[in-house]
């Protein structure tokens, strides 16, 4: 039902106005609705209301009217896009919400960015960045991946996945890498500055690997490309 025909079903007992007002349609609409209600309505119409509900309002009128067409209705999607807002329907977005993984802490003590101006790495275990990234599931959720990345040889040196953001997900991984790759005192530990790389666990993790930790500069998402391009 749109909300034109709710209109007319309570106008008796309720202003026509005020109802206007409260569904957030026009009362001259309204009125158009009424006087174009009263001529013959299209054979097309009530099979685009039933594929419109039968979709859960998540068809528009390029789906709309592919499937009126298989129906025998040669429609247009502007005839679609009148009706759909001659009856008050709205389409619902399809598009998932992104995730986002970068949640700095303002109250992190962070370092500074030593990646500035220093030249490309030589050989393996001179550079290392960070990065989450964030995957679909069949569920309609996300889980998120932790990488670190060497810089020189472009290869992961640890990972970690879960369907949560803790620090222990960046944690986890940089542990992998460092067990597995052993790398000398000095090491350059680079990320943005999401809460988890700025976390005291993180920063401790590193300081007692003997590395040194840097920063990505607020608001400067360039400076983390080398992991983000990865």
């Amino acid at each position: 039902m749109c909300r034109y025909q709710f209109i007319e079903q309570v106008a008796a007992t309720e202003p026509v106005q005020v109802l206007c007002r409260v569904l957030a349609v026009s009362t001259a609409g309204y009125y158009q609705w009424q006087r174009r209600a009263a001529c013959p309505t299209p054979a097309w119409e009530p099979a685009a209301n039933a594929a419109f509900s039968r979709h859960a309002q998540r068809y528009g009128t390029r789906r709309l009217r592919a499937e009126l067409r298989v129906e025998g209705h040669a429609i247009g999607r502007y005839a679609l896009r009148t009706w759909l807002r001659r009856c008050g329907l709205r389409v619902l977005s399809t598009r998932p919400q992104r995730p986002r993984t970068t949640l700095a802490d303002p109250a992190a003590v962070v370092a500074e960015n030593l990646l500035l101006g220093q030249p490309a790495p030589t050989a393996p275990n001179q550079v290392w960045v960070g990065d989450i990234t964030y995957l679909p599931l069949v569920s309609g959720r996300w889980c998120y991946l932790a990488t670190w990345r060497d810089t020189c040889s472009q290869r992961v040196v640890g990972w970690y996945l879960d369907i949560h953001l803790p620090t222990e997900l960046v944690l986890t991984a940089l542990e992998q890498a460092l067990t597995l790759r052993q790398p000398a005192p000095g090491l350059l530990i680079h990320a943005d500055r999401g809460s988890q790389y700025t976390s005291l666990a993180c920063r401790t993790r590193i300081e007692k690997a003997q590395a040194l930790a840097s920063y990505s500069r607020p608001g400067n998402p360039y400076d983390n490309a080398q992991a983000e391009a990865g």
